[in-house]
């Protein structure tokens, strides 16, 4: 079960956006598994993608077509299967299945973007896609997000979405995001695929800088085991529907939508955190006191990273010990240990580098037993701070990703 979240449920529409599902059976019997998408004429589109230097087949047709000259129309987006480790014959899949939805939906096949998720080194099967794309393109539904959140699922265990409105210059603005990924989670991007949409009007080339802005403080602040997937892709389309004056740089209603847009892909980054695979646990860690911002980040990820911390946190214990190894092998140089205190929310166990006079093993686990707590490391070395959510590993863990392929 997820760390307390809640389904999907009651997304809210955005104007300019359609949507639809199917079974289309590509590795799953029974259940929806293929998405089509369709944005209105005249859409900004942006995108974020793994850092995998073995990125998928769909991530490299993505980036091509969206740096391309023509405006992108649809996202299509399979569950299953990923289409990575498969060569030539991947990327033909891809761009076939873009060319088929293009057919569909009357648009030129460098319109669509397509995204998968799933089992590596299986060859995609086009069949399913020429089958489905005219079905799904019949079906589309401007309230079809509850549905698309469910059918992107793999090891998920609950759909992940979330709307937020705002006004811009007396304008009702929305803004809806989805998102899937449950293990293979680590930040370049951090298997994770996210679209978000909204009807704001944004000038091209700044809802670009606002997406790599925002997934700075979500996406690639969640790490569930440290490793970063060949498929992570997080999409944020503005269709312009919305009748406000376009937002630009300088435009002073831009930091209203950069908050909205900043609150949904924050919930969804966490929610791929609290659903992931076996987590009984959802732990932020706070670095404080760095000298800079990326020494801080350095210290969560090792600490958010390691093993013997992560499977303390499963058994409820709070062995500061492992804490403290990781902070002590996270690499920074000249590390004054005598500065270092350690806290589990508001616990002190660790002051100048020493237990805390305090601090009582029954007040840790007090803290160390809940579903959810923090680990504050304060370094003494500056005035730079960084956050990373993760969560424990349980025996379920294992079993889960020892089974994937089964």
């Amino acid at each position: 079960m997820p760390v307390n979240l809640k389904p999907a449920e009651g997304l809210k529409p955005v104007p300019g956006v359609s949507l639809s599902c199917t079974a289309a059976g590509i590795r799953y019997r029974g259940r929806d598994d293929l998405v089509l998408i369709h944005l209105a004429s005249g859409s900004q589109v942006a995108g974020v993608f793994t850092r995998n230097a073995f990125c998928a087949a769909p991530v490299v047709v993505c980036r091509e077509h969206l740096a391309g000259t023509a405006e992108a129309r649809a996202l299509l987006i399979n569950a299953g299967n990923a289409n990575a480790g498969t060569g030539q014959a991947g990327l033909d899949a891809a761009r076939r299945s873009c060319a088929l939805a293009a057919d569909a939906l009357d648009v030129d096949t460098e319109a669509v973007l397509p995204l998968s998720t799933g089992v590596i080194g299986q060859a995609l099967p086009v069949e399913p896609f020429a089958r489905a794309l005219p079905i799904l393109a019949g079906a589309l539904d401007a309230n079809g997000w509850d549905a698309v959140a469910r059918a992107i699922m793999t090891t998920d265990t609950v759909p992940k979405g979330i709307s937020r409105q705002c006004q811009i210059d007396g304008r009702t603005v929305t803004v809806t995001g989805i998102a899937k990924g449950a293990g293979m989670i680590r930040p370049d991007m951090a298997t994770m695929l996210a679209f978000v949409a909204t009807d704001a009007v944004v000038e091209s080339g700044v809802l670009q800088a606002l997406l790599n802005e925002v997934v700075a403080e979500s996406f690639n602040a969640i790490t569930v085991d440290g490793d970063t997937s060949t498929n992570d892709a997080c999409i944020v389309a503005a269709t312009g529907t919305a009748g406000h004056a376009p937002l630009t740089a300088e435009s002073s209603a831009l930091p209203v939508l950069r908050d909205a847009l900043r609150e949904v892909c924050v919930w969804l980054a966490q929610a791929c955190v609290r659903d992931a695979e076996g987590a009984t646990r959802f732990i932020r860690v706070e670095v404080g006191a760095a000298a800079s911002v990326e020494e801080a980040r350095q210290v969560a990820y090792t600490v958010a990273q390691s093993p013997l911390v992560k499977t303390a946190a499963f058994a409820g214990d709070p062995n500061w010990g492992r804490i403290l190894a990781a902070v002590g092998r996270s690499g920074l140089e000249a590390l004054d240990l005598s500065l270092v205190n350690l806290y589990l929310d508001d616990v002190c166990l660790i002051r100048g580098g020493e237990p805390d006079p305090d601090y009582s093993e029954a007040r840790g686990a007090a803290v160390a037993g809940k579903s959810e707590y923090c680990i504050q490391v304060v370094l003494g070395r500056g005035d730079s701070s960084a956050t990373v959510w993760t969560c424990d590993y349980s025996y379920d863990y294992v079993k889960i990703n020892a089974e994937y392929r089964s």
